[in-house]
């Protein structure tokens, strides 16, 4: 089990990713509005989800990491029904969708 400054950590480095997954999503053309509504909504709630887990104990941690990466499995989702997406934006929104997987993976 991770301690919650490690989990702290790992989520802000997963928030940055997303911000930047979201960034690229919405200037990109072409992209499906599905999958740019999903990661604005995960851009929003993931610094959200920051700001809480300032005081959050460990079981609302873990509640805020699942949350996301339920977020994340439909953009991944998303992104595959969207079949022609950009490689770089492909790649951005599965590394957050792994992220996410794995750290909920390791506080489980």
């Amino acid at each position: 089990m991770l301690q919650t400054s490690e989990i702290r950590q790992r989520m802000q480095t997963i928030e940055h990713t997303i911000h930047h997954a979201a960034d690229a999503c919405a200037h990109a053309n072409g992209v499906p509005m599905d999958l740019k509504d999903c990661m604005q909504q995960m851009d929003q709630r993931s610094h959200q989800i920051m700001q809480e887990m300032q005081s959050a104990d460990e079981s609302r941690m873990m509640e805020c990491v699942d949350e996301l990466e339920q977020m994340g499995d439909k953009a991944r989702d998303a992104c595959k029904r969207a079949g022609n997406v950009n490689p770089d934006l492909q790649q951005a929104v599965m590394q957050v969708h792994q992220q996410l997987s794995n750290l909920k993976h390791q506080i489980h």
